[in-house]
């Protein structure tokens, strides 16, 4: 089990969610995360990247829009399609989240992996 504060500040993060879904329009948001080192049981992931690689095929990656190029490129025979666009926006950084935001968020760590698990709900 992870020491309490670093799961509090983690749930943080979620801040914008709690605010823009659901308190918003009222929704009850399940927040499930893989936890590191566990993308093998990622089965999206392992059909998606197995499938860009095969397309990929070594080439050197010299730009972002090589990158995408393969991306975009990628298909299976049983009808995967790839969408991939670059996106130039500047994300602020450092966005700190006060305890008192933080004590209005309504959450509940689900029994199973509450670390990894839980529900965020309206206020």
């Amino acid at each position: 089990m992870y020491p309490q504060i670093i799961y509090a500040n983690w749930l943080k993060l979620c801040f914008p969610i709690h605010e823009l879904l659901c308190k918003r329009y009222g929704l009850k948001v399940t927040v499930c995360h893989y936890p590191p080192g566990s993308s093998r049981y990622n089965p999206i992931e392992h059909r998606l990247f197995s499938e860009i690689s095969k397309n990929w095929r070594g080439t050197p990656l010299v730009s972002f829009e090589t990158v995408l190029k393969y991306i975009r490129t990628t298909k299976t025979a049983t009808g995967l399609k790839v969408y991939a666009r670059s996106v130039s926006k500047k994300y602020s950084k450092g966005k700190k989240v006060s305890d008192d935001e933080f004590s209005n968020i309504k959450f509940s760590a689900h029994e199973q992996r509450p670390n990894w698990n839980y529900s965020l709900s309206p206020n």
